[in-house]
């Protein structure tokens, strides 16, 4: 039999477990043995690196997706100072806002596909060099008679959407397949939790400019008197907030770049240690390429999958595993939850204005305080329900489990909205910041954590990262249509010399759609298993005497051996004596 040769990569966060097993003979016990060390390893600082290398990643993809809210703000002062007195449009505020969900249903579904054809670690660490890239390129991006600047950034940020969409499965399949099982939820809400710390960052960068260019925003008493030293500080305020965000993904960078492929990818999907251990050789002695001998790679090959017969990946395969109910339910499941839950989550943000103006963070006497005031009124709002949220999740889901956090988050959501909906005219300032804050908890104390946590584990091996593209995709679809169709009826019936609630009087006929939305969640999440404290490989329904066994996606599946090949053994083998 050929010899087994070593896999490529593996760091200080990510410890390649394939190679701790390579000594053992018969696949399907080096497989049995590489993945439950992983799956009842101890919780250690080994996990924590791993969470902050794939939460780095979301960081990233929260501050650039949040920073757009307080950009477009200051974009407006530059590029429409003279034509619309310092407000940006409402189309090109909503193109650009837009770009960026557009783009990332292209990434969660493109990379979640490649990341199932080639591997995750060859796609791991890519996205982040798109979003590093996009990023620069948007802070650097100016106006000329060929093109408007509106145009270069909504490129720009469909490019980095792409990256950032690629994060979505990437992320939480390497975590979730490199995680241990007791507390595999909490490293992915860690992971997804950093989108919390994102946002506040985005807040804290946009207020340290302001505070940065003090002296020069005073100057001006109105956006539409921001002129001369006034416009050239907001002109550098923009650039630095979204250039910043490229920073912490160059930190992380090289720790994906230098991950070891995933045990379970290796030995499901992959199959080919010969040509990784050639990768290996040929890199260190300075080549691209490794050139294995061909007849042992496909020995190696051969033999694995006698005896290793996971099914393979193959349209023809995915149409006949996801047209059986029990299957096509779950990603149904998965993929209406997360497009039902992102309809409200981004629609909400509709009533920023408003809840800025309750807590006294609206306006000022001059720019420097309409500024300052955004960023800590976001500041707020972001502490008061999204953060707490995200970490109660994290602290409850292994314990609860997550598809009773999601049902009742849905749940409660639908009453929130059916409140704010029916009661919107009569309700105070104070008592709508209430309701707002109750709901940004409940959204990460729910459904807005577990839609990204449960596709990372239900579904097999060969299919796990595609379908947990397709779930996002279909959530970002959901914020798209939030943005366009929910953006612009706010306004409907509203007149042009309109004042403060005014502006927007259908806002409490859209809360009450959303209610709907929430309901329709319950539904969705009817449909998908809870997945905490079960293996991916019980999930997947390879392990005999569980509810979820499914002997057509078996590890341990082997044909019957016939006569002649008990025969062609046991030659073998007194061959081997002599």
């Amino acid at each position: 039999m050929a010899a087994v040769r070593k896999t490529a990569g593996g760091n200080v966060a990510f410890h390649n477990f394939h190679n701790d097993f390579v000594h053992v003979v018969d696949p399907n016990e080096r497989r049995r043995l590489a993945l439950s060390e992983i799956d009842k390893a101890p919780f250690g600082w080994y996990h924590v690196r791993a969470v902050v290398v794939a939460g780095v990643g979301f960081f990233t993809d929260a501050y650039d997706i949040f920073a757009i809210n307080l950009v477009t703000q200051m974009l407006g002062l530059v590029f429409w100072q003279k034509s619309n007195k310092g407000k940006i449009p409402n189309n090109s505020d909503t193109g650009i806002k837009v770009a960026t969900s557009g783009g990332t249903v292209i990434g969660q579904v493109g990379f979640g596909w490649l990341a199932d054809i080639v591997g995750r670690k060859k796609m791991y660490g890519l996205e982040l060099m798109i979003i590093i890239f996009a990023t620069l390129a948007q802070s650097l991006s100016s106006p000329s008679a060929a093109i408007s600047v509106v145009g270069l950034i909504i490129f720009w940020r469909i490019i980095m959407g792409i990256g950032i969409g690629g994060d979505y499965p990437l992320s939480a399949i390497i975590t979730s397949e490199f995680a241990t099982t007791k507390w595999r939820g909490a490293m992915m809400g860690s992971v997804f939790a950093m989108q919390g710390i994102g946002q506040f960052a985005a807040a804290t960068m946009a207020l340290i400019v302001t505070a940065g260019f003090k002296q020069s925003l005073k100057t001006a008493s109105t956006a539409a008197k921001c002129s001369g030293v006034c416009n050239l500080a907001v002109d550098k305020m923009w650039r630095t907030v979204i250039g910043f965000g490229a920073v912490p993904g160059c930190i992380a960078l090289y720790f994906r770049l230098t991950i070891p492929e995933t045990p379970r990818y290796t030995f499901d999907v992959a199959r080919d240690t010969e040509k990784a251990g050639s990768d290996v050789s040929a890199y260190m002695s300075g080549k691209a390429e490794g050139r294995p001998d061909e007849v042992r790679r496909a020995q190696a090959i051969q033999e694995g999958a006698e005896r290793l017969e996971i099914p393979k990946a193959s349209w023809a395969d995915f149409y006949r595993h996801y047209s059986q109910w029990k299957n096509g339910k779950v990603l149904l499941g998965t993929a209406g939850s997360w497009f039902f839950l992102d309809v409200a989550f981004y629609g909400l943000g509709l009533n920023n204005s408003i809840i800025l103006q309750a807590i006294g963070y609206a306006g000022g006497k001059n720019v420097y305080e309409i500024l300052y005031n955004t960023a800590v009124g976001n500041l707020i709002i972001v502490c008061a329900g999204a953060i707490p949220g995200y970490w109660v999740t994290v602290a409850l889901c292994d314990t609860w489990g997550r598809k009773p956090i999601q049902l009742m988050g849905f749940t409660l959501l639908t009453v929130l909205f059916i409140v704010i909906g029916f009661a919107y005219h009569k309700l105070s300032p104070h008592a709508l910041l209430a309701l707002y804050v109750l709901c940004q908890f409940f959204f990460n104390f729910g459904p807005n954590a577990t839609t990204f946590i449960v596709p990372g584990e239900c579904f097999p091996t060969r299919y796990r990262s595609t379908s947990h593209g397709i779930s996002a995709g279909s959530g970002k679809i959901g914020a798209i249509v939030a943005q366009v169709v929910f953006g612009p009826l706010k306004i409907r019936g509203a007149k042009k010399d309109c004042v403060g609630a005014e502006c927007n009087p259908w806002i409490n006929h859209i809360m009450q759609i959303f209610a709907l939305f929430m309901f329709c969640g319950i539904l969705t999440t009817l449909l998908i298993p809870e997945t905490a404290r079960k293996t991916l490989e019980q999930l997947a329904g390879e392990v005999p005497g569980t509810p979820e066994y499914d002997p057509t996606n078996a590890a341990h599946r082997l044909e019957p051996k016939t006569d002649s090949d008990n025969e062609e053994k046991a030659s073998a083998e007194d061959t081997k004596v002599a």
